[in-house]
């Protein structure tokens, strides 16, 4: 039994961390949209003063996604040919387990006192009752790209992911940078096609 427990916490520290790390990326776009003529961009302020997170967070994403559209060769313009708007999402996800061993008391089948050989099918003594309960926030990311010429969202990418609440500044922006960087590996659209 004791095999089974040094090795079962490993395992689960290790699922738990790559949990932790895990972002899901999805994206949607105008099929009718020549992404290539974009070349500049703005954020889009009315949008962004609606998303329901700390303004300190805000520009932690905002420095994430012009490194990121830097990256990809945009310029930052006051004439933009898109604008960029954001959009958060936070939910509590609740886990329950039940597992099959454990400790207490209580009247159950099983092997019980009595003769040596002989079988009780019921006995009182030591068994199993609970459940582990753990909760975990759940966070997603939306990034829009709007033309500004037409005035019509041209592309969405969404990313979620477990949320770390930590207290730690540097894991905290490091977090949203690996965020803001998968949703923002799904533009433009062509390259995912030719994937």
């Amino acid at each position: 039994m004791k095999k089974i427990k040094i090795i079962a916490v490993p395992v689960l520290f290790i699922l738990f961390l790559s949990s932790c790390a895990s972002v899901n990326v999805i994206s949607d776009y105008d099929r009718q949209t020549d992404f290539k003529e974009y070349k500049s961009y703005a954020f889009y302020k009315t949008g962004i003063d609606r998303a329901q997170i700390s303004d300190l967070d805000k520009k932690r994403i905002l420095r994430a996604i012009e490194t990121e559209m830097d990256s990809l060769g945009f310029v930052k313009s006051d004439q933009p040919d898109l604008l960029i708007s954001i959009f958060t999402n936070e939910r509590v996800e609740v886990d329950v387990y039940s597992p099959a061993w454990g400790y207490g008391w209580g009247w159950g089948p099983g092997w019980g006192w009595g003769w040596p050989g002989y079988y009780n099918p019921y006995f009182w003594g030591p068994g199993y009752y609970g459940n582990n309960v753990s909760t975990r926030t759940e966070g997603s990311l939306y990034i829009d790209l709007i033309d500004t010429a037409k005035k019509e969202l041209v592309w969405q990418g969404r990313g979620v992911g477990t949320l770390n609440s930590t207290k730690n500044i540097e894991k905290k922006e490091k977090r949203i940078r690996k965020f803001v960087s998968q949703i923002l590996q799904q533009y433009p659209p062509e390259a995912i096609a030719a994937n």
